[in-house]
């Protein structure tokens, strides 16, 4: 879920809380994914450790890992001049200098297929050769040649779930590979079509939408079901036991319920579903989601804000 903030954004945490003490105690905070983050995150972060820890360095004194690829960041461009992101502030750029000398460059994702590693390595450094267009040629072997859209939709599933009657009684087997694409309207019209292929019978749960002005409901009520904002589940989700779904929130981390976490359905009832964890520390482990409300963010480019009561779960046959 993303969060709402501006140049005034600070973290409410009191420094007599239990997280405060929790915080005092850490010697290590890493951050996965930060390139992705606002750099107001960041101050904000900067600024709650300093006040935390009562000195006046970066991060508190506290020893603060970034973790990303930043090879994988689009540049920013102001004024017509390209420049790099992490420079936005001075603060960034002390956290580039340090950030350098401790980089990374194992691609831990798809160590298990050492070409493909270089080849998005070559890709990330720039050293990938290019043809007389100065374009990158993706090799054969990463190609479905283009007949006819329904084709090659077809060609995808084959090569990515060959056997779907096979896999829904393996969960291993359906949660070790996804297939990516580029937009969520994408993902969605390649979901829905993976699970009408999937056997077994179907269940569809149907989400109670909500504005957060009452007086706005009557009008925008059909109107809110025709929404799939990207961090709120679909109005009508579709299931089939033994399928995968991703979880949308943190809905109890230290039990490995947490937003990204891959399930797949076991049972279901009205107001709960019976899924397993799929991947981690706690793979194979059995958990109840229940259904609860779910906020839109202010951000989101929808002409009044609502609440959607429903499972907080997506189908993962694909993924952004």
């Amino acid at each position: 879920m993303s969060i709402d903030i501006d140049d005034n954004f600070r973290c409410n945490i009191s420094k007599q809380s239990s997280l405060a003490c929790l915080i005092r105690d850490a010697e290590l905070i890493v951050w996965d994914e930060v390139s992705m983050a606002k750099k107001n995150m960041i101050e904000a972060l900067d600024a709650l450790l300093r006040d935390i820890m009562d000195v006046d360095t970066m991060f508190g004194g506290k020893v603060v890992v970034f973790g990303d690829d930043f090879r994988q960041t689009l540049p920013v461009v102001r004024n017509g001049k390209k420049e790099d992101f992490i420079y936005e502030s001075l603060l960034y750029s002390e956290i580039w200098n340090k950030f350098e000398k401790l980089c990374l460059s194992e691609n831990m994702r798809a160590r298990t297929d050492p070409s493909f590693c270089e080849y998005l390595l070559r890709i990330g450094n720039g050293t990938e050769r290019t043809n007389c267009e100065d374009k990158l040629e993706i090799p054969d072997s990463f190609v479905i040649p283009f007949t006819t859209e329904e084709e090659c939709l077809d060609a995808l599933f084959s090569v990515t779930y060959p056997d779907l009657h096979a896999f829904s009684h393996d969960s291993s087997m359906i949660t070790s590979r996804v297939i990516l694409t580029t937009k969520n309207d994408f993902v969605n019209e390649i979901n829905n079509m993976l699970i009408t292929k999937f056997p077994q019978r179907s269940k569809t749960f149907v989400a109670v939408d909500e504005t957060i002005d009452p007086n706005n409901q009557s009008q925008f009520e059909d109107f809110l079901h025709s929404l799939d904002p990207p961090g709120l589940p679909p109005y009508k989700l579709t299931l089939k036991e033994n399928c995968p779904v991703i979880l949308l929130r943190n809905l109890n981390p230290c039990e490995g319920l947490c937003n990204g976490t891959r399930l797949t359905c076991c049972d279901f009832r009205t107001h709960v579903i019976s899924a397993k964890i799929e991947s981690g520390d706690f793979k194979n482990t059995h958990v109840f989601i229940p259904r609860i409300p779910l906020l839109t963010t202010q951000d989101e480019k929808i002409p009044v804000q609502f609440k959607r009561t429903q499972f907080p779960l997506r189908l993962c046959f694909a993924i952004p």
